[in-house]
Order: C-alpha cells, then structure tokens, then sequence
C-alpha cells in the first residue's frame, strides 16, 4: 500500500475578491496550503480556512508568499536570506494563532510562487528560511517543491520534509513546471492518470514525451482550476481501484 497526501494552495481569497473553490475541494485533500496574507489572503479569510480543515480533519499548512499582493507573490524581490526567513516566521506566526484557536497546531510550510522560485535559486535563502522553521518548531514539515530545495533540507537531521509533485501542471524534462497565467480546465482522466503514475512509480511524462522521475510524497492540486473537484473525483475513483492510501504530510515525514 503506497501513501500519499494531496495538498492545496488555500485561504487565497482576501476582501471582496474570492479565488478557488475552498469549501468544494477541502473535503477531497488531506493538507491546506493558507496563504498567510502577503500574497493574498486576510485575517477573516485566514480564520474561516483554518475552522474549515479542521472541520474536515485536513492538516493545516502556511503557504508563506513575498509581500506583493499586486503581483500575487510572483515577482522576485532583492531581499536578504535573513528577510526572507522573517517574512516566513511572521506569516507561520499569523497562521499558528487561528490554528490553536481551532484547537489546532501547524503541520507544515510550503512556500508560494516567486519565494519558493527564489529558495530553489538561493541555497543560502533556502538555509535561512528552514533555520527559521527549526527555531520555531522542530515537529514542523517543510513541503519542499523543487530538487534544489530538497537536497537542501537533507543538511539538517532534525527537519521533516516530504517532496511535493504535480499532477495539474506539465513538467519540462528538466523538471521544472509549465506554470500558466491563466488557468483552463483540464481532463480529469489525464490529471487522475498522472496522479497514480507519480504515487505508484514515481514519475510522470514531461511536455516532450520524456518520462521523468517525481518521486513524490505528497502531490498539490490547485483549486484555482476552473474544475479542479471534478479532477479530484476522478483521482479519488483512481485511488478507490489501486494500493493507495491517503494521510496528511504529519504521517509521511
């Protein structure tokens, strides 16, 4: 039996302006990725998230972005690795006070967008955000993205990390993601096929044909697609006929 978590960028939302489909999609993930209010997300939005994993027994993650909410935490900032680590302590600080108001704790770190683009880049700004993790909690996962990232959370034998695929983007055969401006619908079948080719063997085709290895433990689908549950129905019926079992990153690392 092979375990899996399915996780999800969440929390997106802020003000009048609504992103995802958060209460459709929360019921098919194990983890949520809540954005911490730097890239999006605001204190009311931050609070109902967090009341809504818990009430479906999801683990609850910060999804820690650069403070650029025009640019939707896309854009690189000149920023110190020591700034970076405080801009990801405060947010997993925000987060972890709705967390113990829902009798909760934080499961996991997963940073968003260009901050995480900037961590692959950067081992020094990758050290100083996983040092800041550590000094925070130990019991912490780091949900790490990219290659680059994960080699890096091996120089510490006291971080939890589970390496994260994904199912709703097209993988160069380099590795790295196809990440579109706009989101379109996608075949479920296609997204579900990809899902248990990853959970099962650790690899999926890339953009030209060529299979790669993705050995992940933990796969993101983003709710933002315009019919991401119907893609998450059809990975629970994939998951339904093979030697899968979902659980939350906590019982991975």
């Amino acid at each position: 039996m092979v375990r899996i978590d399915i996780n999800c960028d969440m929390g997106e939302s802020f003000g009048n302006w609504e992103m995802g489909r958060d209460e459709e999609v929360m019921p098919y993930i194990t983890s949520a990725n809540v954005a911490g209010g730097y890239h999006a997300g605001d204190p009311h939005v931050m609070g109902r998230t967090v009341a809504l994993a818990d009430e479906h027994d999801v683990g609850v993650g910060i999804h820690p972005g650069l403070p650029d909410r025009m640019g939707f935490g896309r854009r690189k900032m000149d920023i110190t690795p020591e700034e970076m680590a405080e801009y990801v302590v405060y947010q997993l600080g925000a987060l972890d006070a709705f967390a113990r108001a829902n009798g909760a704790s934080i499961q996991h770190v997963k940073p968003h967008g260009a901050m995480y683009s900037m961590l692959s880049e950067s081992p020094e700004h990758a050290r100083a955000v996983m040092e800041g993790i550590l000094e925070v909690d130990p019991e912490i996962v780091y949900l790490a993205t990219d290659t680059n990232i994960f080699e890096v959370t091996k120089e510490y034998d006291s971080l939890r990390a589970v390496f994260e695929g994904y199912v709703d983007l097209t993988y160069r055969a380099d590795r790295s993601l196809i990440v579109e401006r706009k989101k379109e619908s996608l075949d479920p079948d296609l997204v579900a096929d990809r899902f248990v080719s990853i959970a099962l063997d650790g690899e999926v085709e890339a953009a030209d044909g060529e299979v790669i290895d993705v050995p992940a433990e933990s796969i993101c689908i983003h709710g933002d697609t315009p019919n991401s549950v119907e893609i998450l129905e059809a990975i629970h019926e994939r998951i339904a006929t093979h030697d899968i079992e979902l659980v939350s990153l906590s019982e991975i690392a």
